[in-house]
């Protein structure tokens, strides 16, 4: 009678420092999905780190990620050295440059101590490289290394405050694009403009008709032109109450878009975003080349999304949303007893989790808090004022966030302009809040005057 050999939780350090980083930390996670007797079951997020002991090399992008496997800690160290030398990595210095680097920092609760494998990590302790990223996935774990006994989050409190080498998170928005680096005080805010192929939207709708390619060239040539550095195509309005349209009517919009996106020059360095709550529609536009999936719903909307994803292996936007857009503005969804922050945070941490269970890696994944989505005026107020606490929030540090507030309601309630196309002056002032509240990515209709606005905005608050 066969017995199943019982799964053990390990934890492993990654780390580049040559070539495409992102590429190989990827591969090297793919690698350990790959194997039956592995599977990657969280990440951390990735900080760029400047080297330690060999100054002369290259910045290191750094994460960890937590393993389930049958394997004993030998053969699981065979292993990730089988898939180094794959991935082609040559070492010719210790601690030098190195196109991949994979070690096993705990294994359950072992300890081993041999000359070729030390179990928990002998050095993980004065490294803040390894600190972070275990402190995303297990920041309460007390490992015994010596004589110390304290939490990794502890740890990492005491050596952080007296380091010196600046460490930021950074998250892929695409292949060929860029990096969005959360934690880098003097980041720039990106613009993500709206290009809606729809003839429904609110205060957009028909202006893009996906029929119409000189229309669409013209409108994004002008995007780019402006200052954009992300377009979010959509082909299904998020209005209260707009009605649904087919997946297929969807990607007959949306499409189209992509294509003359992809052959203009002047857009090799843009990112692309599909705006889109639907699997398929998200599978067939990143195929298609897009780069980022922006789901309103978070993955509530199509139990398929988020393992679509997962599978693709791009980046999604995860937005706060209770409801659909037709049952969002009801009294229950927009109710908050616990309070708004802390049940946006709560929420927020769900789809995180969601996501990584559906093989989603923690650097691939921006939140968005959902203004206008399931919240009243005030509430959309208080996220404004409120953002740093959502920033902030334990297990939330170091994301990336999207805000979107463009010409909503709320904009045109509290100044009283009822035409949605002349809320501009209305919305720079949520963008200016967005900006100080620490907002990467902004969502915006008036891309000339919101460049405009982020620019001066990240003068004074991101100096």
């Amino acid at each position: 009678m066969s017995t199943i050999a019982a799964r053990r939780k390990a934890y492993i350090a990654l780390g580049s420092n040559v070539g495409d980083r992102l590429d190989m930390i990827e591969k090297a996670c793919l690698a350990l999905d790959q194997d039956p007797d592995i599977k990657v079951t969280r990440t951390s997020l990735l900080y760029e780190t400047e080297p330690m002991y060999v100054q002369d090399q290259a910045r290191f992008l750094n994460g960890a990620c937590e393993v389930e496997t049958t394997l004993e800690p030998m053969p699981l160290l065979d292993r990730l050295q089988a898939i180094e030398n794959e991935l082609g990595r040559v070492k010719l210095i210790d601690k030098g440059p190195r196109s991949i680097d994979l070690d096993i920092l705990l294994y359950e609760e072992q300890v081993i101590d041999t000359e070729r494998l030390k179990v928990p990590h002998i050095l993980m302790l004065e490294r803040e490289f390894v600190l972070r990223p275990l402190c995303d996935i297990i920041p309460d774990t007390t490992p015994s290394i010596g004589q110390t006994r304290v939490p990794l989050r502890e740890s990492l409190r005491r050596l952080a405050s007296s380091a010196s080498t600046p460490i930021s998170t950074t998250t892929s928005m695409g292949e060929g694009t860029f990096s969005i680096r959360a934690l880098e005080a003097t980041r720039p805010t990106h613009v993500m403009s709206i290009l809606n192929t729809t003839p429904d939207s609110f205060s957009d709708g028909g202006l893009n008709s996906p029929t119409d390619e000189t229309a669409l060239r013209r409108t994004i040539t002008s995007h780019i032109r402006e200052g954009a550095t992300i377009i979010d195509i959509g082909g299904q309005s998020s209005r209260p109450n707009a009605p649904d349209v087919t997946a297929e009517e969807e990607l007959a919009r949306v499409l189209p878009a992509i294509k003359v996106i992809k052959s203009l020059p002047e857009a090799s360095n843009v990112c692309i975003s599909i705006d889109t709550y639907r699997a398929t529609v998200a599978e067939k536009a990143i195929r298609a080349g897009a780069h980022v999936i922006n789901d309103i719903s978070g993955g509530l909307l199509d139990v398929d999304m988020l393992p679509t994803v997962g599978r693709l292996g791009c980046t999604v936007c995860l937005m706060h949303m209770r409801g659909t857009p037709a049952t969002m503005t009801s009294a229950e969804n927009c109710s908050y007893p616990d309070g708004l922050i802390p049940t946006i945070a709560k929420e927020l941490l769900d789809r995180v989790r969601a996501a990584e269970e559906a093989g989603i890696r923690r650097w691939r994944i921006v939140l968005d808090p959902g203004i206008g989505f399931a919240k009243t005026t005030e509430q959309n107020l208080e996220i404004l004022r409120r953002m740093g606490e959502l920033r902030s929030w334990p297990g939330l540090v170091g994301f990336p966030w999207l805000l979107g507030s463009s010409r909503k309601g709320f904009v045109g309630k509290i100044t009283g302009v009822k035409d949605a196309r002349e809320r501009t002056w209305g919305t720079a002032a949520t963008v200016a809040a967005a900006v100080q509240g620490g907002a990467d990515v902004v969502r915006v209709h008036d891309v000339d005057e919101m460049v405009k606005v982020t620019k001066m905005s990240d003068a004074i608050w991101r100096a």
